[in-house]
């Protein structure tokens, strides 16, 4: 009986962990969109049209400790300087889907 209830336990687990996605995982392609709608106006292409050194290339990231989820979520949420802050317009989800959308492109060169 122990035997059975273990495998049921496990069968149950298994379904849940592979049919259910977590709530928190970015979804890049809903990032690319709210990108292009809240962002890009300042930063076409990972640039910066208001100081062209702290644009959203990997190098610049890297620079100004930009490089990580957390430090891009942060700003987008908080802002800095000249950049806005978000989080009156943009939902969690919704800006960890945009840093996600960010490093993945810094990554890719924003090709």
């Amino acid at each position: 009986m122990q035997k059975l209830l273990k495998l049921v336990l496990v069968t149950i687990l298994f379904f849940i962990s592979t049919f259910t996605s977590p709530a928190n995982a970015a979804d890049t392609a809903n990032g690319e969109q709210l990108f292009n709608v809240h962002c890009a106006g300042c930063h076409i292409n990972g640039g910066n049209i208001v100081r062209r050194g702290k644009n959203l290339q990997k190098k610049a990231l890297k620079k100004y400790a930009m490089d990580s989820l957390e430090a891009v979520e942060s700003i987008i949420t908080n802002g800095k300087n000249n950049m806005s802050a978000y989080k009156d317009r943009l939902s969690v989800q919704e800006i960890q889907d945009v840093a996600a959308y960010v490093l993945e492109q810094a990554e890719k060169g924003w090709r």
